[in-house]
């Protein structure tokens, strides 16, 4: 990746604060990404998602190869143009599908073979075919293609796993070859097992990636077991290059991974959340769907630079909500999107003061306090 590089320009604790490089455009670290399943951040324009602070965005392999296909995509002039997107984009490579989808699909050494949830047609996706797709989309960061077990699971199975992604990324990587202006992730897999971890850490390593993900948390352990695999997994991957915790997560869980050292984040859950009524704050979540809401004239944050947060009241988006109306979705995507992007800004600000503890204690602090619900 020579016009792609990584910086680290502080470190607090094993917490660092960096830069990506990229000719569409630097990513700061720590950093959270939105989600773009299906070329589009749901509820929201894709200038307000850059201007809240976001420097990439990700979108599907497995979904955009159904609809409306990669090669269209690629005569459309790509994903950055569809979008209207001129930032970098990270596309996963659809390893995670395999697991979600797993009633729909087969799996063998040479790839997965899908059925569509969309029309039942049939799919073969390896990992040639899955690099093949990302570079159709114009994507920028391109994530190899891996199994992803659910958990709990048993030893062997996740071995298995384990293994079969280290053969795919070998195979990803030779696909791959060398991309102007690209970046190819491998993917640490091995379930909840700490030996596995590692050895798929020390196993991509020797392959050598652009970035290391750490794919398979988040889909159902506690955080508890999911911060011991990071204790063990982070210090096994190279240092000089980004860490991306895959689908992650709660505030809690992001600020709680930095602190160990990873780079990167992505989640669905500030979209899905206020699609469905509920607002991430410094005062921790609130649900607009409560009744305590309905004649409440405060904002939900005064403090805040999104005016999702600042200029309608709660009353106002307890209504909207309520009503089922458009506009509540989008105020509620606007304001988590907004308050996820202020974390990792106050994040890299405290770690290059060298003060991220207290950052994150004062955050929690914020979050134990509350929403107050006296209203004067």
């Amino acid at each position: 990746m020579s016009d792609v590089s990584f910086h680290c320009h502080g470190t607090d604790g094993a917490a660092r604060v960096g830069r990506i490089d990229m000719p569409r455009g630097a990513i700061r670290t720590p950093a959270f990404m939105p989600v773009g399943t299906q070329g589009t951040v749901k509820a929201m324009y894709m200038d307000q998602v850059h201007e809240l602070g976001a420097d990439i965005v990700l979108g599907n392999t497995y979904h955009l190869m159904l609809r409306p296909g990669a090669e269209r995509v690629a005569k459309l002039g790509g994903l950055h143009e569809m979008m209207k997107w001129k930032w970098p984009i990270l596309t996963d490579s659809g390893g995670f599908q395999v697991m979600s989808l797993a009633q729909l699909r087969k799996i063998d050494g040479n790839g997965v073979t899908f059925k569509s949830h969309i029309d039942g047609s049939m799919h073969l996706l390896t990992p040639e075919r899955s690099i093949e797709i990302q570079l159709l989309l114009d994507s920028n960061i391109i994530m190899q293609l891996d199994e992803c077990v659910a958990l709990p699971s048993t030893v062997d199975d996740m071995r298995k796993a384990m293994q079969l992604s280290l053969d795919w990324a070998e195979r990803s990587k030779k696909r791959f070859g060398e991309q102007d202006g690209r970046a190819l992730f491998g993917i640490v897999q091995g379930g909840d097992d700490p030996a596995l971890r590692v050895l798929s850490a020390r196993g991509l390593t020797d392959i050598g990636f652009d970035g290391y993900a750490v794919g398979g948390l988040a889909v159902g352990e506690p955080q508890n077991v999911m911060l011991k695999i990071l204790d063990e997994t982070v210090p096994a991957l190279p240092a000089d290059r980004p860490r991306y915790l895959m689908g992650v997560g709660t505030p809690d869980d992001m600020l709680q991974s930095i602190m160990r050292g990873i780079d990167m984040f992505d989640c669905v859950m500030p979209t899905r959340a206020g699609r469905h009524g509920t607002a991430f704050t410094r005062f921790g979540k609130i649900n607009l769907r409560n009744a305590r809401h309905a004649d409440d004239p405060r904002p939900l944050d005064e403090t805040s630079d999104c005016p999702a947060a600042r200029d309608y009241s709660r009353a106002y988006l307890h209504h909207l909500v309520k009503a089922k109306e458009t506009l509540g979705a989008m105020l509620l995507t606007w304001n988590n999107l907004a308050y996820y992007q202020t974390l990792m800004a106050g994040a890299r600000g405290a770690i290059g003061d060298g003060i991220y503890a207290d950052y994150v204690s004062e955050t929690n602090a914020g979050w134990a306090q509350g929403d107050i619900t006296t209203v004067t």
